[in-house]
């Protein structure tokens, strides 16, 4: 239950990843590397097959965050530009454009919710024409929470007005259709470990068409991205690996491409309407619980739940869980100011199940709830307080 972290991989995933690690022990990592040149392409296939783009517009690197570090820094900001973001983007984006901000004099402004929670696209066209950002970014879904954020409309919005569009669709991909085309964006950057069901340390960048063609690049750009040719001269490579560095770990971009397959065959429609059922499950069954508030709001909601549980310490409630055999993790305020700060709580219990969960699986973790929520109140009477 714990898939918005870290996903079990499957099978042919491990195997893949294995394989290649005990090749590499048998003739040489730089050697096991050209062994398997083949693969590794037919890996960038797979992730731009997931993604509805082609081979040359992936790049692989170490997380998502990596991928939204390169996008970042290849946008040439000026002092006084502006970066539009939406209240609900990730703490580690809203970080770097603080640190933007108070660097090189980058001004953000984040776009205003809808009152039933998201993004306001209604907002955008009047936001960007008056203000004419440098940029706009919006995470697809927050790690917080199961909003889905309309991020295809946004994308048309600045298609229309031309301004670049960078999306973080970290918990998005492998739980639901992602298509590059429909979104319109310029970047999108993504981790293989979450709803994927890839490895850790690994992750994929989109770049765009537009981006290339602008010679858009990253700020510390490494000799994979581009050719030395002369004393005070080099040269990008024309396509997506501009975003790469040298040093991969090959059987972890393996097990990427072999995740964004393994995915891809099931069916995202399919995966995207199991998880949901689930999700759903999971919210009515908590809302029923005294001292439970579900606090997932929007009025597209994904397999990210999350609940504010009085009296427990969402990372001893994670403990207890555990024990008991049911993955979670705990959430808190400094990974969602604004979000939390208006719902009016600190911390919060986030559960996120996959496809292969069951509804046994849904109702075992509600009854554990309830049973750690009613033990609560007992134990302190006991102890006197």
């Amino acid at each position: 239950m714990n898939n918005a972290g870290s996903a079990l991989m499957p099978e042919p995933v491990v195997r893949i990843i294995q394989d290649h690690l005990t090749l590499e022990s048998r003739i040489g990592g730089y050697e096991a590397a050209d062994a398997r040149r083949d693969a590794v392409q037919s890996a960038y296939q797979s992730v731009a097959n997931l993604i509805g783009t082609r081979p040359e517009n992936i790049a692989f690197t170490e997380s998502a965050t990596a991928s939204y570090v390169q996008a970042l820094s290849s946008i040439p900001f000026e002092p006084g530009d502006l970066i539009l973001t939406t209240r609900n983007d990730y703490v580690s984006n809203q970080i770097q454009f603080l640190s933007l901000q108070a660097r090189m004099g980058v001004r953000v402004l984040r776009a205003p919710d809808r009152v039933e929670g998201g993004v306001d696209v209604r907002a955008m066209p009047e936001l960007i024409r008056r203000h004419r950002p440098k940029l706009v970014c919006v995470t697809h879904v927050p790690t917080n929470s199961g909003l889905v954020q309309d991020v295809g409309a946004v994308g048309s919005v600045c298609r229309d007005e031309e301004v670049l569009y960078l999306v973080d669709a970290c918990q998005s991909i492998g739980q639901m259709p992602v298509d590059v085309r429909e979104l319109q964006c310029d970047f999108l950057s993504a981790t293989s470990r979450k709803y994927l069901r890839g490895p850790r340390g690994a992750g994929f960048l989109y770049v765009s068409d537009r981006v290339l063609e602008r010679g858009l690049e990253p700020l510390f750009i490494d000799m994979r991205g581009a050719e030395w040719i002369a004393a005070d001269r080099y040269r990008a490579v024309r396509d997506a690996k501009r975003f790469e560095n040298w040093e991969f770990a090959w059987a972890l971009v393996l097990g990427t491409g072999e995740a964004a397959r393994y995915a891809t065959a099931l069916g995202l429609e399919r995966i995207r309407d199991r998880v949901r059922a689930l999700a759903g499950r999971l919210r009515q069954a908590l809302s029923a619980i005294d001292k439970v508030r579900v606090l997932d709001r929007g009025t597209d909601l994904c397999g990210i739940v999350s609940a504010w549980i009085d009296g427990w310490n969402p990372r001893d409630l994670v403990a207890a869980l555990r024990d008991r055999r049911i993955n979670t993790n705990a959430q808190i305020r400094a990974y969602a100011v604004i979000d939390y700060d208006e719902k009016g709580v600190t911390t919060s219990l986030r559960i996120s199940p996959h496809y292969y969960n069951t509804e046994d699986e849904i109702d075992r973790t509600v009854s554990a709830i309830r049973e750690l929520v009613l033990e609560r109140p007992l134990a302190r009477r006991k102890e006197g307080l």
